[in-house]
């Protein structure tokens, strides 16, 4: 059975607004690895539209650092799934899902190949609710912005959800990563 693994930037007052924050070489390297390990990305249109097409973009002109350019291969080359009722259509080796998340999930789970990847905000708090994530990765930021949008905000669970500290890294930058397995 294939892991749904969400993962995110955010800064330490946990805002995870992509325009409060930075991301520097260390944290994209973090990121590009994560990318390589999974078959699949799952996006909500918001954050879709936000990766694509500046990635695509950043893959084509490669005018930016080599951590982007080898990020923004990693990004192209794997499949994508956009839940969404309101996108028309979407670029290269993505699909448009208007079924309900759950069962779609549900789905892509029991089928073989690598892990999934959930990014955004909207479609991992939903999957969170209905006890669907099994891996969090949250790289923190050494910023507090003290506004935008915070991560978890709304999620209403059942009951607590308890995690386990897998792993751990520091980056030259004082940004945190952090791995947890649901137990």
């Amino acid at each position: 059975m294939r892991n749904v693994t969400f993962a995110i930037n955010i800064t330490l007052d946990g805002c995870c607004d992509h325009t409060k924050q930075f991301v520097d070489e260390e944290t994209l390297k973090y990121f590009t690895h994560l990318v390589r390990e999974v078959d699949l990305q799952v996006f909500g249109r918001k954050t879709y539209q936000l990766m694509v097409p500046y990635w695509p973009e950043v893959l084509k002109n490669q005018s930016e650092t080599k951590a982007d350019t080898e990020f923004a291969r990693a990004f192209d080359s794997i499949n994508k799934i956009v839940f969404s009722r309101s996108l028309d259509s979407a670029e290269g080796n993505t699909r448009i899902v208007r079924t309900k998340l759950r069962d779609e999930i549900l789905k892509l789970k029991q089928e073989q190949g690598k892990n999934i990847l959930v990014g955004g905000v909207s479609v991992p708090s939903q999957l969170m609710e209905r006890g669907l994530v099994d891996e969090y990765r949250f790289v923190v930021g050494p910023i507090v912005v003290g506004e935008g949008r915070r991560l978890l905000e709304g999620v209403s669970l059942r009951e607590r959800l308890p995690l386990k500290l897998v792993e751990s890294k520091i980056f030259k930058s004082g940004c945190i990563a952090l791995r947890y397995l649901k137990q």
